[in-house]
């Protein structure tokens, strides 16, 4: 699997999406229609207005009712009126289809949305088998997914266009949404209620893999954290349980706070900081250091670490695969 897909609407890669697709393609042709139909009207107007001189603009002219113009208005309200009728049905119809939650449903996540991350939590069938992770989804392909959205602080939005719409996350309220991907890929997924200053860096994605492929990714995250191996990896998990433990967990440490994203595997994501940073040692220690300089606002403070101690940090959580 290559690069997540982009925000695209117009087209699905899962059965809940795959309805709604269609629709959005004809109100948007619709749309388009009305427009280039009025626009084409108006420009018939202003023609017609200079030819007369001017005429037009300066006489008023009552409505008759009889005779074309009353026609006209006849054949205006029957064309409105049919592709609305169609959008109607269409909509009920669709609503229909992808509305309620799967009554048995594969997988069940719940994700929390904060500023500016999203928490992800797993449940297996014993507590032992549940865990968390963030700002990426793993799902199975052609299995059906229910999404219990929290959220944390203010209200925000959990959208995959290619996997399903929109669903708020409001705080001290439980919404359920579901999707289903048809094949394997990496769909990006955005927060798209506006939730402060960097709502548009409250990306996410959605990576859907064979079953088999999935079920080694979960048994890998139910692992915890190895023990350091170097100096300077012993070096880097005191750091993390003196100065990162306050806000973040690393499984198997002492390191244990769940306010902030789930450590203990944060190497095998592909992105950092919620989608916005490639997961890569240069991106890592920038973000590491000075996370106010790529998210200003966010609630991670700028670490002021020495250069060995960014290196020693660096060398522990590289571990955490």
């Amino acid at each position: 699997m290559s690069g997540a897909t982009p925000l695209g609407y117009l087209s699905s890669a899962g059965s809940r999406a795959a309805t709604i697709v269609p629709l959005t393609w004809y109100v948007l042709i619709v749309s388009i229609l009305v427009c280039v139909i009025i626009g084409a009207l108006v420009w018939i107007g202003v023609r017609r207005s200079h030819s007369s001189g001017g005429a037009a603009e300066t006489s008023a002219a009552a409505v008759a009712r009889n005779g074309n113009g009353i026609r006209w208005i006849w054949i205006g309200v029957v064309l409105t009126a049919i592709p609305l009728a169609i959008a109607l049905v269409w909509t009920v119809g669709a609503l229909a289809s992808v509305a309620g939650s799967p009554r048995r449903p594969d997988l069940l996540l719940d994700v929390t949305a904060h500023q500016w991350w999203w928490e992800v939590k797993y449940h297996g069938d014993t507590p032992s088998d549940t865990f968390a992770t963030a700002n990426e989804i793993h799902i199975p392909v052609g299995r059906k997914v229910l999404v219990r959205l929290h959220g944390g602080d203010v209200i925000h939005s959990f959208w995959v266009p290619k996997l399903t719409g929109k669903t708020d996350a409001i705080p001290g309220q439980e919404n359920a949404t579901w999707l289903e991907a048809a094949g394997p890929g990496i769909y990006r997924g955005q927060c798209t209620e506006y939730c402060g200053l960097e709502h548009a860096k409250m990306g996410f994605e959605v990576i859907a893999q064979p079953a088999a492929a999935f079920e080694r990714w979960r048994t890998a995250q139910l692992q915890t954290a190895p023990p350091p191996a170097t100096p300077a990896q012993a070096r880097g998990l005191a750091l993390v349980q003196f100065r990162c433990g306050m806000c973040h967990a690393v499984r198997g440490t002492t390191a244990a706070s769940h306010y902030g994203p789930d450590l203990t595997h944060l190497m095998s994501r592909r992105k950092i900081a919620a989608a916005t940073l490639p997961n890569n040692p240069g991106a890592l220690s920038g973000w590491i250091q000075n996370p106010q300089a790529t998210k200003p606002g966010a609630l991670m403070p700028d670490q002021h670490l020495s250069g060995q101690q960014l290196a020693d940090l660096r060398a522990y959580l590289e571990t955490l695969k």
